[in-house]
């Protein structure tokens, strides 16, 4: 790819989170008190819980140690189909008006599952160790589906701003034909992070277990 191509690319992206600031900055702090709550309720958990993720956690770093033999294909149709769903799922409630509550609170569940999940690795396999599981398991495909989950959800909340702003038929097709446009889009991209948690965040792990 040209420079010149590459710094149009980057003009786009930069474009599109200009004209859409306000909804990205609500967008992020959903996304943050997810974050948020997912490490109180961590903090919060009784003994018995903690026990309980800890000997989860322990026994899957075992199993990573038993040479046990993964079905990429399989993991890989696994990741595909979880992560389409919420593709999906983000688009078909963002084309409807009264979906917006619920593509916040998507958002919301999502930075609360990473938290929750890197909160777990640290506190179970400790600093250096569950730094080094984080960065390797959790890290390279977050790097694309945070992204891509945030700018979905804005591309939602734009497409009911414009319908309410302007409700003829034409303008509302319109919308709809950029948002599924846009969906498609960051499908794609997913589809991209699939591949990478697939197949570069296990193997890395896989090369790292034996020193967790």
């Amino acid at each position: 790819m040209s420079k010149h191509k590459q710094k149009e690319n980057r003009n786009v992206i930069l474009n599109h989170i200009k004209n859409n600031l306000k909804e990205y900055v609500s967008v992020i702090i959903v996304f943050l008190i997810g974050i948020v709550l997912g490490v109180i309720v961590l903090n919060n958990s009784n003994d018995l819980q903690k026990q309980e993720l800890s000997t989860y956690v322990n026994d899957f770093v075992t199993q990573l140690n038993s040479d046990v033999s993964i079905d990429k294909i399989q993991l890989l149709k696994n990741v595909l189909i979880n992560n389409l769903i919420i593709v999906i799922g983000l688009w078909f409630i963002g084309s409807t008006v009264i979906g917006i509550p619920i593509v916040y609170a998507i958002v919301a569940y999502k930075g609360f599952c990473l938290s929750y999940s890197i909160s777990t690795i640290l506190a179970v396999l400790g600093g250096s160790k569950g730094i080094c599981f984080v960065l390797a398991s959790i890290l390279p495909q977050n790097i694309i589906y945070i992204p891509c989950i945030l700018a979905l959800a804005v591309s939602g909340i734009k497409l009911y701003k414009s319908i309410m702003k302007d409700r003829r038929i034409d303008n509302i097709k319109l919308e709809i034909f950029r948002h599924i446009f846009f969906s498609l889009f960051i499908c794609i991209l997913f589809i991209i992070g699939s591949i990478i948690e697939t197949y570069v965040s296990s193997n890395i792990i896989m090369s790292i277990s034996q020193y967790l």
